[in-house]
């Protein structure tokens, strides 16, 4: 295992502060947890997904985002930005890629990824090492790329989609990495969403004038400045006008948005024919988890 890690270690080029995806945290990461918190409709679903494990590895960690409290968590981060502004009631993280886990197999009940995948050098080998290193449950937040040029930002912002578009794996991609026990949920995303990323505004295009909540979008250190510039000029014109409102103002009033833009892929590791379950409560837990959400439990999270 020891020569393995050294060998993908050694291939990877990381930007200075550490990051190891395509995205460097060093210059954009300041600032990334005032616009990105985690949501509670959100975490809703990863939470069931854990079930009643004990140990849990959040691989791409950042600033921890959807980490559980109640559980004992160990996070993995490459980039020293991110790591610096994790709270400190957090556990601090470990500087690790998730192509090059330093983790004996089956070290944790489950691992965890949120937002990441899409920046990782090799997804098929970043998966493999959380299936490697995790005896149960794999959830993998992401969102549907066949589905971004659907909203009103592709309208305002089609270079940044695009680039999104291109960096996010597919669903396909990233379920046959996590091996043949995987269940896929569509994630609603709540209109007064906390976690800032782009499709979290679609209700509130006023907030994507701040240059700090895009920057907490990775996508955009990858679009120009005059294309970040003219987005800018033309939403703060269609707004001040009325024409955004005309065309697109009944998502100001839409409790959630659910077509795949959130996404929650959830893999199991099989023990012989059985999918790794502890005890009976949690195939409960899971049963319930795979029929159709009950939304209006997440009235409250819209503040």
């Amino acid at each position: 295992m020891i020569a393995r890690l050294i060998v993908r270690t050694l291939l990877v080029n990381r930007h200075d502060d550490g990051s190891a995806g395509d995205a460097n945290y060093g210059r954009i990461g300041q600032g990334y947890t005032a616009y990105r918190k985690p949501d509670p409709a959100i975490a809703s679903f990863i939470e069931k997904a854990f079930g009643d494990v004990d140990t849990v590895l959040n691989v791409g960690a950042g600033t921890g985002s959807y980490e559980p409290l109640h559980r004992h968590v160990t996070a993995v981060e490459p980039s020293a930005s991110m790591r610096e502004q994790r709270a400190a009631y957090l556990s601090k993280a470990i500087d690790a890629r998730a192509e090059a886990l330093p983790f004996e197999s089956d070290f944790f009940d489950a691992s965890m990824a949120t937002f990441s995948v899409h920046q990782w050098s090799d997804l098929e080998g970043g998966l493999a090492e959380m299936r490697r290193v995790t005896k149960g449950p794999v959830p993998i937040l992401t969102c549907d790329p066949a589905v971004l040029r659907d909203t009103w930002l592709f309208e305002y912002a089609p270079e940044m989609i695009d680039v999104e578009v291109r960096r996010y794996p597919s669903v396909g991609r990233i379920s046959s990495a996590l091996g043949s026990n995987v269940s896929i949920l569509p994630v609603p995303i709540p209109l007064n969403c906390t976690d800032g990323f782009s499709e979290a505004y679609y209700g509130r295009p006023e907030c994507l004038l701040d240059p700090g909540a895009r920057r907490a979008n990775s996508a955009w250190s990858f679009v120009d400045a005059a294309a970040e510039a003219r987005f800018a000029h033309k939403l703060d014109a269609d707004l001040r006008a009325g024409v955004w409102d005309q065309k697109h103002g009944a998502l100001r009033n839409l409790p959630f948005l659910r077509d795949r833009y959130g996404l929650l892929l959830v893999g199991f590791k099989t023990i012989g024919n059985d999918i790794w379950l502890r005890v009976s409560r949690r195939h409960r837990l899971w049963s319930e988890f795979r029929m159709p959400w009950n939304f209006a439990t997440c009235d409250a999270c819209l503040r």
